[in-house]
Parts: structure tokens; C-alpha cells; sequence
């Protein structure tokens, strides 16, 4: 046998439980409070456009002022208004949602983005910073009385008719408690309505400020004269670049908008996207792509996150994907609720479709940018690489599209995309195994001998020079058929690109035998190991390499690659010292039959090669100089 009931719930209970749990900083209470006051201003014009409030709306700027003698914040607004009946429905009924009630009675007429709140629990936001709260309001309807509603965050509220105000609108009246006495000082107040009220799209007034106005006149130098006045405090910036259309919008506009999101960034953006969607969810929008170093640093509060214009979180690392956070920006979405956890929104469905779409439209923008003048989108690459590289790691259907306007740079600083360059060096560079290798550097000058002979061979090298490389050549190479990259050091040339080897060797494998301990002696034989290649004799006597594999898996493990990366990373540098068995001066120091004479040259041999790297210091150094004296 089965029951119903309904479940009880104890209103005592509900305040704590607001207070401590449904908001996660109290300082949002002055959001939550300006943003009501928007939603009753934004429901009477939409009203009166619809014929049904009558006679002229007047001014409708909403008013926040601080009373430090009385304890008092007080939220003004001249809007809709509320009677005794709507009171008791909208604030004393929690959960309860006038916003969401107006939209759908006027579903037909009216764009359901017009107000801002939903769940109707806002307004208890006010007791978190609150002992008592008042409310005075004067409803829009001809014939309706004034109400003050009062509560001291206790489940029992008085509330009566009065008749000593006048104005249509409400005023919310915020006795401040003792241990939230900070949200007295004028500047505290100030700084949280323009955190989360500058583009708010009804015009907010805090107090008067002084400024500069023309008198009409000039002084006897012909300079115009000012005078300083007391003029209303508006933080606001009610009709934001994103509201609007991009049709309606200069390059100058968004670049003016971009100064005041930004007014401590110096350097212009590279370009921007205007982002204008309302299907199958809302969300509008400007990212400016800034310049980027090829350093990757993760930067927080870089794009703002908005519903209907109130400001939500600058911090909006997994809501978009991780590579997005790079750029600059608004993105604003009425389909993104403003009181729930984090964790909610990655969670959310209508966040990973906006997050997706704005995958898409920044991998189209790059396209559109490449496709219109391509050099000059090759001027901005290095700008924006890290960027692009960041992208096609870490989401696929990015680099799906991203394919298409990727480049590699090579050292002589000519740009391909990837089709490009395979067509191009794969005649030449194709080894006996039917690989392309693509050969690149990360310094230029520290790698110049290596750069050179591979040009002298007449192949092409790419630069990778960003901390994302290591991961990304893994990533295309992934993704690249049939393709290898090699690191111009990281062997001799025969070697890094094989082909049929018919080079004869001019010392035997015994002479190899009695001039390895020799060569041994010249470097510390836990760091190099010796290895004869049977090299050009323009080549140069020896050379240091960096096996490729080892290389690659200490320069991840700089950037956290975890894993073999983690091990090998914590392994001493590995060098090969490659003797070149065809060069002149290997044959001499194989005849050469004075002791001291034969370990000198070799040792002059391999310091010639480890100072080309970088690689002699200190008294190896010194000792180097002085022999190097000796011998000329």
C-alpha cells in the first residue's frame, strides 16, 4: 500500500541556507539587488511599448546610494513597481520568479531576454550583508497604493500600505550588519558596481563626481576655458559594442571597446570576432585576438563572462576550452544562469554548445583572415601561433578546421601549410624508408652550423621555437602521414635524412679501435659517447648531436609532459661526439706519432666542436685558449 504527501519545508531553515550556500561571495548581493532594479525598469518599457503602461515613462536611471551615518545602502529604481498583492507573491513566496512569470505571460510579445533574473531568489541575496531589510514601492497601475514591506531576516515580515510615497518604482533599503560594515565605503561600492554593473543596459547612478566642462569662451592665449562642475556618477555603459550590430559598428568601435575593457593594455588587438547568434541558444559577444608570446603563459581574467549583461565571472577557464582563455573579450548568454557552481556550468548543456560554437567560429574567422589576404595573415602568425599550435593540441574539431591555415615557418622565414610544405621537400627529403623528415631548429643562432650545412644539401628547415613545440611535433607527426621530425643537431646530415650510404670509410675498423680511447680521453665519457661516421671531408673533423628521442623528452618534461617525458627529463644531458673518419685531421691524429702531439689535436678537435654548442666553460674553456695560442 503506497502514500503521498508533500514534503515540509521550514522556512526558519531557508535563510541559513541562502546565506551560507546559494551564493558563493556575498559582495554579489549589489548585483543581484541592480539587476532586479533593471528587470522591473526593462518590464516597463517593454509594457509601455506594447501600449499597456500609459503617459511618459520619464527618467528611469537607477540610483544606488550609500548612508554611512544611517547603516544604509538603498538600491532605487523607477520601474514597474510592485502593489501589496505582488509583494506578498514575488518576495515573500521564495523561489518564486516575477521575471520568469513575465516572460512567459508575454511570451509572444516579448523577447524572453529582456529581463535577467529566473529563479526569484535574488532578492535574499540582501541578507547576507543585511540585518533588516526594507522595502518601498509604487506599482505602475493607475489607482494603486504605496507598500512597505520590512524583514529582519527572520521568517516573520510586516507589511503595509503608505501613503507618503508618490513615485512609481521600488526602493530597496539595506540595514548593513555590523560585521559587514565595509560595504559602507563609498569606494567599495563603487568598485563592485562596475565589476558587475558596467554594461548593465539601464543607466546607474552612484553619487556626483567632479569634471571639466566648456565655458563657451577663450582665454587670451585662444584657449578654450573650462570650468569644473558637480555632474551625475554613471559607471555604466549601457549600450556595449556586443550589443550591437556588427553592421552598425566601425573598426575604431571596436577598438574603442576594447580600450574599456582593457583601459591598462597598451597594445592594439590583432583582429576581433563579433560573435551574434540566437539559435539554437543566445550568445553575442567580441574576442580580440591579442599578440602572444611564443612563451606560454596562462592567463587569467582575460574574457568576461555576462547574462543579459550583468557580469558574471572572469574566470572562465572550463567553461571554454583551456586554448580560448589566450584571447581577449565579452561573451554574454542569457542561456548561461548566473547563480550556480562551476562545476554546473562544465556540466551544463547549453555551456559545452556555446563553447563548441565558439570553437567554430574562431577556426572560421582564421580561415576567412587567411583565405582574404594571406600575407597578411602570415605577418600576424607569429602573434597568434601559440595560439593556433594551443588549439590543435588540445581540441580535435579545431584542428579539423585548422588544418587548412596552419603554417610552418622555416628559418629563412618563408611560411607553408602543411600540404605546402610536404609537397615541397618531399622530393629531396624523403629517406630510404619512404619517410618525409622534416627537419626544424628551435635557435637559430645557437644551431647556425647545423641550419647551414642543411641548406648546403639543399634542404629546408623549420622553425619550432615555441614551449609547445616538443608537444606539437609529437601531435603532427600523429597526424602527418608517413612524416618524421628530426632536430637539425640531432645527428649528421647523412643520417638525420638516410639515404643509400656508399661513403667508404678512410680508416680501417682497427684504427677506429686504437683512436677511440684517445678521443675518450678528451671528454667526460659519462656525458658523450664516441661514435665514427664516415662524413664528407668538407664536413667538419667532429661535431656534437643530441639523440633526438632523449632531447625531445627532457624539452616536454620542461612543459609537464608527464609520463617517459617526467623519466628522461630527470636524466643528465646526453651528447654524442661524432668523429668524422674521412676528415684530414682524423688521418693526422691516427699517424701523428708524438703522444703529447696526437692528445692535444684531438683534444683541440673535440673543444672545437663542444665550443660550437656552447658546450665549453670554465676551465676547459681557459685551458682551450692557451692551447689554441700554443699551437698557432
Amino acid at each position: 500500500m503506497s502514500t503521498t504527501g508533500k514534503i515540509n519545508v521550514q522556512t526558519e531553515n531557508i535563510f541559513p541556507i541562502i546565506k551560507k550556500f546559494l551564493y558563493s561571495d556575498n559582495e554579489i548581493f549589489l548585483r543581484e539587488l541592480v539587476s532586479n532594479a533593471t528587470d522591473a525598469t526593462q518590464k516597463l518599457k517593454a509594457l509601455s511599448s506594447m501600449g499597456e503602461a500609459k503617459g511618459d515613462l520619464g527618467d528611469l536611471r537607477i540610483e544606488v546610494e550609500v548612508d554611512k551615518g544611517a547603516k544604509t545602502i538603498t538600491i532605487k529604481d523607477k520601474g514597474i513597481g510592485m502593489t501589496k498583492d505582488e509583494i506578498e507573491k514575488y518576495i515573500t513566496q521564495i523561489a518564486f520568479s516575477g521575471a520568469e512569470e513575465f516572460v512567459n505571460k508575454y511570451k509572444d510579445k516579448v523577447d524572453k531576454n529582456v529581463v535577467i533574473g529566473h529563479f526569484g531568489l535574488g532578492f535574499y541575496s540582501a541578507f547576507m550583508v543585511a540585518k533588516k531589510v526594507e522595502i518601498y514601492s509604487l506599482s505602475y497601475k493607475a489607482g494603486s497604493k504605496a507598500v512597505r514591506w520590512e524583514c529582519d531576516g527572520s521568517p516573520e515580515y510586516t507589511i503595509e500600505e503608505i501613503s507618503n510615497r508618490t513615485q512609481r518604482g521600488t526602493n530597496i533599503v539595506l540595514h548593513i550588519a555590523d560585521d559587514c560594515e565595509e560595504y559602507l565605503e563609498n569606494h567599495k561600492i563603487e568598485g563592485l558596481l562596475k565589476k558587475y554593473c558596467k554594461f548593465l543596459p539601464v543607466e546607474i547612478k552612484f553619487g556626483t563626481k567632479k569634471d571639466w566642462i566648456d565655458k563657451g569662451e577663450k582665454d587670451e592665449k585662444g584657449e578654450v576655458k573650462h570650468t569644473e562642475v558637480e555632474v551625475d556618477n554613471i559607471i555604466n555603459n549601457p549600450s556595449p559594442a556586443w550589443t550591437k550590430k556588427p553592421v552598425d559598428l566601425k573598426d575604431e568601435d571596436y577598438k574603442a571597446f576594447y580600450r574599456e575593457l582593457y583601459p591598462m593594455q597598451f597594445e592594439e588587438p590583432l583582429f576581433h570576432i563579433h560573435l551574434n547568434v540566437d539559435y539554437p541558444f543566445n550568445l553575442t559577444g567580441i574576442l580580440y585576438f591579442p599578440k602572444l608570446s611564443n612563451k606560454l603563459e596562462m592567463p587569467k581574467d582575460r574574457i568576461q563572462l555576462y547574462c543579459n549583461q550583468v557580469f558574471v565571472t572572469d574566470n572562465v577557464e572550463n567553461i571554454v576550452p583551456d586554448f580560448l582563455t589566450l584571447l581577449r573579450g565579452v561573451i554574454d548568454s542569457p542561456d548561461i544562469p548566473l547563480n550556480v557552481s562551476r562545476s554546473y556550468l562544465q556540466a551544463d548543456g547549453n555551456v559545452k554548445k556555446i563553447s563548441s560554437h565558439i570553437t567554430k567560429k574562431v577556426a572560421d574567422k582564421l580561415e576567412e583572415l587567411f583565405k582574404k589576404d594571406r600575407a597578411e595573415f602570415e605577418k600576424k602568425w607569429d602573434d597568434i601561433k601559440i595560439f593556433v599550435q594551443y588549439g590543435n593540441l588540445s581540441d580535435e574539431k579545431f584542428y579539423e578546421k585548422a588544418v587548412k591555415f596552419s603554417l610552418l615557418k622555416t628559418t629563412e622565414g618563408k611560411y607553408f601549410t602543411f600540404d605546402e610544405f610536404e609537397n615541397h621537400v618531399k622530393p629531396l627529403q624523403t629517406n630510404k624508408d619512404n619517410k618525409v623528415i622534416y627537419l626544424y631548429a628551435t635557435n637559430v643562432a645557437e644551431q647556425h652550423a647545423y641550419i647551414d650545412v642543411a641548406k648546403n644539401r639543399g634542404y629546408e628547415v623549420l622553425l619550432m621555437d615555441t614551449m609547445l613545440d616538443p608537444h606539437y611535433i609529437n601531435h603532427l607527426e600523429s597526424k602527418l602521414k608517413d612524416t618524421q621530425f628530426v632536430r637539425v643537431d640531432s645527428d649528421t646530415i647523412d643520417k638525420l635524412i638516410k639515404k643509400d650510404d656508399n661513403t667508404i670509410s678512410k680508416l680501417t675498423e682497427a684504427d677506429q679501435k686504437t683512436l677511440q680511447p684517445i678521443i675518450e680521453g678528451t671528454v667526460n665519457k659519462e656525458q658523450f659517447t664516441v661514435v665514427f661516421e664516415n662524413l664528407s671531408e668538407k664536413d667538419q673533423p667532429m661535431l656534437i648531436t643530441r639523440p633526438e628521442f632523449m632531447r625531445r623528452m627532457k624539452d616536454m618534461n620542461q612543459l609537464g609532459g608527464g609520463g617517459m617525458g617526467a623519466f628522461y627529463g630527470n636524466m643528465p644531458d646526453m651528447y654524442n661526439l661524432v668523429v668524422n673518419s674521412n676528415h684530414p685531421l682524423i688521418s693526422r691524429i691516427m699517424n701523428e706519432k708524438d703522444e703529447t702531439t696526437q692528445k692535444n689535436l684531438a683534444k683541440q678537435a673535440a673543444d672545437l666542436a663542444l665550443l660550437s654548442q656552447g658546450l665549453l666553460k670554465g676551465e676547459s674553456l681557459t685551458n682551450f685558449i692557451k692551447r689554441s695560442v700554443e699551437l698557432i
